[in-house]
């Protein structure tokens, strides 16, 4: 009976104490506890399942030069979805992304810049009448059914080479002056603007037709390089009489000493990006103005069916497969490319661009955002932004 009070007893005190003030403190900061612990995990859930959307919730095209090796669906369902992917494809990488197909890449470069070329509000930047002007660019290598649209500052040097011998002027690449590229009536090669009506319409429905590209502010800083700055060609007329009247026009106070110092970039950029304002002086300069004219203006990509569209900054990829598409593999060796020079250069981008207004930045991006979107080259927003 003793035994049966004591133990009555510590079951009275037990219960007293789980349901004492203290204890029931206790439990509810426990049950507090697992409720938080269960939001978290709820939204931690939420949370990683919205992360593809943090990028705009838009799907975005395989980026050929972007540092990791992208995965490719198949064609059948890109060509489905064309229409619909945006018109931003490469990020400026430094890389190349490894595919062991490259007819894959070229045709998701053409599905782009169809999709592209059908986009309305783009229409003014993208199509170009084909006139005499953009005939002028296109060279002809009969002999192997071959037309190659020039794009000055991306390399073009080494693709008049290759067309040079294909048309049988000299053996071999290395054989070829340089004084001789660029001279038109020694070179041996035909324009197709110097053809009739009826052999320039053969030859675009039948021939094989390619031309590269590379990141257009990219190429705006190479043409002014190499014709205000440097001018290893000694083309005096860049110096002397087209850098004189941008100055004049562009620069706030031209009549100053540093005028004497010729051209600067921000002068350039000026005179790129006034749309209407800079027509007159574009007559003016003639043909020379070729070396930062948009590639719409100068291979009318979206009015001429392309076979190829090769990027500069994937140009060790690029070449074997032309070479080999075009039925020339083994005919031809392409220069041997240096280490390095195809690879985006942000770093030179940014310093060229450094202390340039975004006003002014913005208007020369709007000039030539057709050339960004056709092939796929993603909006600068480390520029203007």
């Amino acid at each position: 009976m003793a035994k049966r009070r004591a133990l009555v007893f510590i079951h009275e005190r037990l219960r007293q104490c789980l349901h004492g003030p203290m204890m029931r403190r206790h439990w509810l900061l426990v049950g507090a506890c697992g409720w938080v612990l269960l939001i978290l995990m709820f939204v931690s859930r939420l949370i990683s399942f919205r992360m593809p959307d943090d990028y705009g919730g838009r799907p975005v095209l395989l980026n050929w030069t972007s540092p990791s090796v992208k995965t490719i669906k198949p064609l059948n369902q890109l060509s489905q979805n064309a229409a619909s992917q945006p018109s931003v494809a490469y990020s400026g990488g430094p890389t190349q992304v490894e595919l062991s197909d490259w007819e894959s890449v070229t045709a998701l470069r053409l599905q782009l810049l169809s999709s592209v070329c059908r986009n309305s509000s783009l229409w003014n930047l993208t199509h170009t009448p084909l006139r005499k002007f953009v005939l002028d660019r296109i060279f002809v290598c009969d002999k192997h059914r071959i037309l190659f649209c020039q794009t000055p500052k991306v390399g073009n040097t080494q693709w008049k080479k290759v067309l040079i011998v294909l048309n049988g002027k000299f053996s071999k690449v290395e054989d070829i002056p340089e004084n001789v590229v660029h001279d038109h009536e020694r070179n041996g090669l035909l324009r197709l603007s110097s053809m009739s009506d009826a052999e320039i319409t053969e030859r675009l429905n039948t021939y094989f037709k390619f031309f590269i590209v590379r990141d257009p502010f990219e190429r705006l800083i190479s043409a002014f390089k190499d014709k205000f700055v440097e001018n290893p060609r000694f083309e005096p007329w860049y110096k002397h009489s087209i850098a004189p009247a941008i100055i004049r026009k562009y620069r706030k106070r031209h009549r100053d000493a540093s005028g004497s110092a010729g051209l600067h970039f921000e002068d350039f950029v000026r005179y790129l990006g006034d749309e209407t304002g800079r027509k007159h002086l574009d007559h003016q300069f003639g043909e020379h103005v070729i070396h930062w004219l948009t590639y719409a203006e100068l291979c009318a990509p979206c009015d001429i069916s392309y076979d190829v569209i090769g990027h500069h900054e994937t140009l060790e990829d690029d070449v074997p497969y032309i070479l080999k598409a075009a039925g020339i593999e083994g005919l031809v060796s392409y220069p041997s490319i240096p280490k390095g020079i195809t690879h985006y250069n942000r770093t030179k981008v940014e310093h060229y661009f450094s202390g340039i207004s975004k006003r002014d930045i913005r208007r020369l991006y709007t000039c030539y955002q057709g050339d960004f979107s056709l092939f796929g080259y993603h909006r600068p927003d480390f520029l203007l932004d």
